[in-house]
């Protein structure tokens, strides 16, 4: 092999090796700042002091500064990066110790921001609940099944390009942010049934620069599953209906496998919308039934193949589905 040769080779495996960390690194900030559990981390480049810190891609990064994990979620990451520090022989930054300085005796909240970085650039940041469940709901913190859907819209746009969008459930609003964010919807509405939902879900919206005057269009409004009138659901116009984790209690599946045939029976029959359900299945025998009262109300569905792309930390262990519904 000629100099030449050996110069271009080593010029190659020395960008390649950069590309990694940087992968590596990305990946580091994107586990911190949706607060993944601390063992999920790729350690290993927390320690190689030749590339950018680490500390800088998370909790040194602006980011951070305005929309910061839980207090306690920052005191256990910067005291285990600390000591990868020093057990490496790298020695932290001085602002490594100032950061974990405001934590150490700073006073918990309730709620805490999640950000989720889009692949595009940029993140999704929401205001969520510590606990998994808070004032009689599940709808203030994010679940796998959300993700798993907006990961999913991500790689089909084309679904969501021009279209309105009414999301059931929305909770804190991750997937429909990411969908207005990267799909490029005509219009999306969120919508939810609990009072304190709503208000997170309004403020999260708002948290995102999203709103009726900006493009696409949002809105957020009450839609009670039990009550929903044919002519509520035509207002709205959907060309898209999507649902993520809202299929976990018999009595609320009933409601929706209700609320789903009356919108497909009041929609044109020359253009049906697309009914997109994704599911975390905690128990078989119940989202079992779930199918068979979507049979019963003459729906069909299909398991449509999830997303490649594995661009939000969760755990990929759950057994999540998502099903396209029609007549």
């Amino acid at each position: 092999m000629g100099k030449q040769e050996v110069n271009k080779h080593t010029c190659e495996m020395a960008l390649s090796e950069q590309s990694s960390v940087e992968a590596a690194l990305k990946d580091f900030q994107a586990t911190f700042f949706a607060m993944s559990r601390l063992p999920s981390f790729p350690w290993t480049v927390s320690t190689r002091r030749a590339d950018v810190h680490s500390e800088m891609c998370t909790c040194l990064h602006p980011l951070c500064r305005k929309f910061p994990p839980s207090v306690r979620y920052r005191r256990l990451f910067l005291t285990e990066l600390i000591r990868r520090l020093e057990a490496a022989d790298c020695e932290p930054l001085d602002e490594l110790y100032d950061a974990l300085a405001e934590v150490v005796g700073a006073e918990e909240t309730t709620e805490c921001y999640k950000s989720y970085l889009l692949p595009a650039g940029g993140a999704v940041s929401l205001l969520e609940n510590i606990a998994l469940i808070s004032e009689g709901t599940t709808g203030l913190v994010t679940w796998e099944a959300a993700l798993y859907l907006a990961e999913w819209a991500l790689e089909n746009q084309q679904v969501f390009t021009g279209r309105t969008v009414l999301e059931l459930g929305s909770g804190v609003g991750l997937t429909g942010i990411a969908i207005c964010r990267s799909c490029s919807p005509k219009r999306f509405v969120f919508s939810d049934c609990h009072s304190r939902v709503l208000q997170k879900l309004r403020d999260n919206v708002r948290l995102n620069g999203l709103s009726e005057q900006t493009s696409p269009a949002v809105g957020v409004e009450e839609l009670d599953w039990t009550a929903a009138t044919e002519e509520e659901l035509r207002k709205v116009g959907a060309d898209v209906i999507i649902a993520a984790d809202v299929v976990y209690d018999p009595e609320i599946a009933g409601s929706l496998v209700k609320l789903l045939s009356t919108i497909l029976r009041c929609s044109s029959a020359e253009v049906l919308p697309q009914v997109l359900i994704c599911s975390t299945i905690r128990n078989p025998e119940m989202y079992g039934g779930f199918k068979q009262q979507l049979e019963n109300e003459g729906i069909s569905h299909e398991v449509t193949p999830g997303p490649v792309s594995h661009v939000f930390p969760y755990n990929r262990q759950s057994a999540i589905e998502l099903l396209k519904l029609h007549r």
